[in-house]
């Protein structure tokens, strides 16, 4: 039986990497580190990332497993000295512990044919930031002394890609079938294609990265780089990044229509891995399916078109690869944990969201091979141990800031520092940047007693645990909701029974995903309570 190892969503940064700037020294560790304050507000945290990606390595070594899937954001930004630190990670795994690692890139590696800038406030010795940078233009602007290097520079296609080259992007002397879209032919202006504007009056050339390996005998890897950097009407400088709309919203919804050529390859690979009876595993960055199966767009009901909605596949994706005979599919790019499945016509399509590994609930997946369906299995970095530097580092910033120390910065691993760090990101990002501002106001001070009274016009329902209800901030729900939206097999671990049973009342009680009430509270907490609702059904499955 073969068994693969799928790492998502990395975004290795090295902490202790050279990035022409002195940083910050603790214990004698020269640190390029960002602030936790730039943590709380992110849908990632930074600085972890330096230990989670060998921490998930080392496991995989543990476990016997020799193949592992690099399924994009591998890099935190595709700054030129992240990854020649990542390179330098992987080939010391694969020279000492022969691991085979086969990548696919996500819209943090690379970017159109010629790159663009990057740039990030870094920790001075002084505790205070320095912006440091890839852009003269940008550094002249900054009115403190910004460092400007090549190695914050994001490269394009194929430069970016060839950076990897030796990690599953071309041809390997020990694979069995090496092909990409175009043919036998690995080199990149062999996997040329065109890119049209939507006027059709532009048009560039670019690399596809995609690639079908067969790294042992029977199991076939189908790495599909769905990337796409749709060129933007009218002449534009093509050393620009607006001259391509940005491939993080794109994904698969714009795949079909700049990529069909993929398509007919896909449905060729599935049918020839039919005939010859190979085992056929799909990856790519972007989900084929809505990994929070939100047939009733209830969520952009709430919250209107967020990020999360605009990288939301249409149903057209599931249809279409279900045609083309695609059976099972791996993807990153979201931070969740889940599986979704789409039947249809007799075909079934299933998407396996792979965690994070710098999100809660950071993890990897580990798909065994062999007589009948494969199976998949999730493995958690929870117990890996924090970086005490890091810790006292961020307890130094708060302290200076006249904060009182964060709750993340008192426990005892990383499944608790992502947890925590999952309300601070309710508080300091979702609640201002998508709730309606009264919608938040009244999820910041009311308690599931108020709420109930609200959805009961005044009195809770007889049902409830009154008592229970008023001990509990409607905060607390919110945040555990979001935890549950993001990996519903993990997210009940770190709610207390009681507190689930409450939440399972209430949804019943109220929830409703297409209430006939007016506009306004009511009908708002109707609709979040029935997504709460079939998140906790999504957790008992």
């Amino acid at each position: 039986m073969a068994r693969v190892a799928v790492i998502a969503d990395a975004h290795f940064h090295d902490i202790e990497g050279d990035y022409d700037f002195p940083g910050i020294v603790v214990n004698g560790r020269r640190l390029t580190v960002r602030t936790f304050a730039d943590t709380v507000r992110s849908t990632r945290v930074f600085n972890e990332s330096f230990t989670a990606l060998p921490a998930a390595l080392d496991r995989i070594v543990a476990m016997g497993i020799r193949h592992v899937v690099l399924l994009g954001d591998y890099t935190d930004d595709g700054q030129r000295g992240t990854v020649a630190s990542l390179v330098r990670l992987l080939a010391a795994y694969r020279d000492r512990h022969g691991l085979n690692f086969y990548a696919t890139p996500g819209n943090h590696d690379v970017f159109g044919p010629l790159g663009k800038h990057r740039d990030t406030r870094y920790v001075h010795a002084g505790g205070g930031t320095v912006l440091v940078t890839s852009d003269t233009e940008k550094a002249a602007e900054d009115p403190g002394h910004p460092v400007v290097t090549e190695k914050m520079y994001c490269d394009g296609v194929p430069a970016g890609i060839r950076a990897l080259g030796e990690f599953g992007y071309f041809r390997r002397p020990g694979d069995l079938l090496f092909e990409t879209p175009f043919g036998a032919d690995d080199a990149p202006a062999a996997r040329e294609h065109d890119l049209r504007s939507a006027d059709g009056g532009t048009v560039r050339r670019l690399m596809d990265a995609s690639y079908l390996v067969e790294p042992e005998d029977g199991l076939w890897l189908l790495m599909i780089d769905a990337n796409v950097f749709e060129p933007r009407n009218g002449r534009r400088d093509i050393a620009r990044k607006k001259a391509f709309l940005d491939s993080s919203d794109a994904g698969w919804n714009a795949l079909l229509r700049v990529k069909p050529y993929l398509l007919a390859w896909i449905a060729d690979v599935a049918a020839r891995a039919a005939r010859k009876g190979k085992t056929l595993l799909a990856f790519s960055h972007y989900p084929v399916l809505d990994p929070f199966e939100d047939e009733t767009d209830s969520e952009r009901a709430l919250f209107g078109e967020t990020t999360v909605a605009k990288r939301t596949p249409r149903p057209l994706v599931a249809e279409t690869l279900a045609a083309a005979g695609l059976s099972l599919h791996f993807s990153g790019h979201l931070h969740v944990e889940a599986r979704s499945c789409h039947d249809a016509g007799g075909r079934r399509l299933v998407n396996i969201a792979v965690p994070s590994l710098v999100a809660f609930p950071a993890g990897f997946v580990v798909i065994g091979t062999g007589d009948g369906a494969p199976s998949v299995e999730t493995v958690s970095l929870a117990e890996t141990p924090l970086d005490d530097d890091l810790l006292a580092l961020y307890r130094a910033e708060q302290a200076r800031a006249g904060h009182a120390p964060d709750p993340a910065l008192a426990v005892r691993d990383y499944g608790d520092f992502l947890h925590r760090h999952m309300r601070a990101l309710v508080v300091h990002h979702f609640l201002p940047k998508e709730w309606p501002a009264d919608m938040a106001d009244m999820a910041r001070r009311m308690t599931l007693a108020d709420l109930s009274r609200l959805m009961a016009d005044g009195t809770p329902a007889g049902s409830l645990d009154t008592g229970l209800l008023e001990a509990i901030p409607l905060l607390d729900l919110v945040v555990d909701w979001y935890c549950l939206r993001q990996s519903p097999a993990a997210a009940p671990a770190y709610v207390a029974p009681g507190r689930l049973a409450c939440y399972r009342s209430l949804a019943a009680h109220f929830g409703d995903l297409t209430p006939a009430a007016e506009d306004g509270p009511k009908r708002f907490f109707a609709i979040f309570l029935g997504v709460l609702g079939r998140s906790l059904a999504r957790a008992s499955r």
